[in-house]
């Protein structure tokens, strides 16, 4: 594969405006459809009990759902968990009337007893486990985890100021927004549950898509210092195609080990899969089609002190190649002209 990519000499940054609609055409509905309903948050973020039950035989989420309304037990969360005789029943607090009158953990988990004892029967089923989180609980740990996205930008930016300069900080910053969105939009589409997994998965895709962008970023500068006289269009094309045997490789690899977890993980960790396979994409995508033409308009619109000769964008005519620009031919010696040589003087 290496070798099929090293003398790749592919032309990116035309096909940004088409990345960008594509880019649209994913965050926008996404972000409508988020407005409209929100995230499926799960009881670490919003408070509730998590039970998980354990039947005798398969008897639907329909019939377990029956039960607890015919209890009291309304706006409770069913589905399956794994196999077809393991559920998991999730009632928020404040959402339910209890027998009891109450909303709390044990209040909850002993009418969930007693509605499954009524509509299964006694014997048929088995509480594996009860887990209960607080609301209070449940917004310190959603407001930490949009601090730690904040705050991962800010160290960020900080970072790449230093390495390089603001503009590519800039750049990388914005592209890696870019990737939350679209991971927020894929999390909407599929209706997710957010947990503190997949918080934790959108935090390892931020540092993934920056460490690609950042290994094309290295390499734009080191071009810019090498090739003087291209623009930055030609630059940030022949990095781009530098990079590309890296990329493919690295994620490529990384892409087939979160499938093999969708495909075999359990339901536990299948969430986290999925959000990183999808920003291993996303990640990818952005720092090619987002990142880079991000940078060269950054430096179109402020450009450096250095900006001159590669730094200046002057526009890449269609018939010039992306790679190095090959060195002006030598001027040829005029030709002798043609008859008789004159007689050299005694």
């Amino acid at each position: 594969m290496i070798q099929l990519f090293a003398n790749a000499n592919y032309d990116f940054i035309k096909w940004r405006k088409w990345a960008y609609g594509l880019t649209a055409l994913l965050i926008i509905p996404g972000l409508i459809l988020l407005a409209v309903k929100g995230l499926n948050y799960s009881i670490e973020f919003t408070g509730g009990t998590l039970i998980q039950v354990q039947t005798a035989k398969p008897v639907g989420t329909g019939a377990l759902r029956q039960a607890l309304d015919a209890a009291g037990v309304r706006g409770a969360e069913i589905s399956a968990f794994g196999s077809d005789t393991d559920y998991v029943i999730r009632a928020r607090l404040g959402t339910q009337a209890t027998p009891e009158g109450g909303g709390g953990t044990q209040a909850t988990a002993a009418a969930v007893d007693q509605a499954l004892k009524t509509g299964i029967g006694e014997g048929q089923y088995k509480i594996v486990r009860t887990e209960a989180v607080g609301p209070k609980v449940g917004k310190e740990l959603q407001g930490k985890a949009f601090l730690a996205i904040f705050f991962s930008f800010i160290v960020t930016l900080i970072y790449l100021a230093m390495r390089f300069e603001w503009r590519f900080g800039l750049a990388a910053v914005l592209a890696t927004f870019h990737d939350i969105l679209t991971t927020i939009a894929f999390i909407r589409y599929l209706n997710l549950e957010v947990s503190l997994v997949v918080v934790g998965a959108v935090l390892t895709m931020v540092g993934y898509s920056l460490n690609d962008t950042i290994i094309i970023f290295d390499r734009v500068r080191e071009n810019l210092r090498k090739y003087r006289r291209q623009n930055l269009y030609e630059i940030l094309n022949l990095s781009i195609n530098e990079t590309l045997p890296r990329s493919i490789l690295t994620h490529g690899t990384t892409m087939a080990t979160t499938l093999a977890l969708v495909l075999l993980a359990g339901e536990v960790i299948r969430p986290f899969a999925l959000v990183m396979t999808f920003a291993i994409f996303t990640g990818t995508f952005s720092s090619i089609y987002i990142a880079a033409p991000l940078l060269m308009y950054i430096e179109k619109r402020w450009p450096g002190e250095d900006a001159r000769g590669a730094r200046a964008f002057t526009g890449r005519p269609a018939s010039q190649p992306a790679g190095p620009a090959t060195p002006p031919s030598p001027t040829p010696a005029p030709a002798p002209p043609s008859g008789p040589r004159p007689k050299a003087a005694v």
